[in-house]
């Protein structure tokens, strides 16, 4: 009885290493200089609604009503999610972190209050490919933030 207690320690001390060193070191890049968010590396593993190239690049989030209703919107959106943790914000910028079972993201969200739609750039911390992974929660995202409408 004792062993295998001692044998389910060892195993989830094991496990809880393996999260830690998956979850990488915090960026140091993030965040807004001159209007915009980072650019994303060449990798793959990472989403941009400010990108230039195809392969980064992804839809903002429109909106058409009061930019500070629709950045509250996104606020209540990420706070209801049990993947994510916000870990700065403001009245125009939010970072937060997105968790997968190994993985932690970091997600950043910018309104441009002129173009009408907030900015958007997801990107992983470890390794090269993500198989898809920030960009379907980008998109995921983006049908919360935008439900279909209901036509009479």
């Amino acid at each position: 009885m004792i062993l295998r207690f001692r044998g389910k320690v060892i195993v989830m001390c094991a496990l809880s290493g393996l999260m830690v060193a998956c979850a990488g070191e915090r960026p140091n890049n993030l965040g807004v200089r001159d209007g915009r968010l980072s650019a994303c590396s060449s990798s793959p593993n990472c989403v941009f609604s400010q990108a230039s190239d195809e392969r980064h690049r992804i839809a903002p989030l429109a909106f058409k009503d009061d930019p500070d209703a629709a950045f509250a919107r996104l606020k209540q959106i990420m706070a209801r999610r049990n993947d994510t943790a916000v870990i700065e914000e403001s009245s125009e910028y939010m970072r937060v972190e997105l968790r997968t079972t190994f993985f932690v993201d970091d997600g950043e969200f910018l309104l441009d209050r002129v173009g009408r739609v907030i900015h958007v750039r997801s990107a992983s911390r470890l390794g090269y490919s993500d198989l898809g992974k920030n960009r379907s929660r980008m998109e995921d995202i983006r049908r919360e933030f935008s439900p279909m409408e209901v036509k009479p």
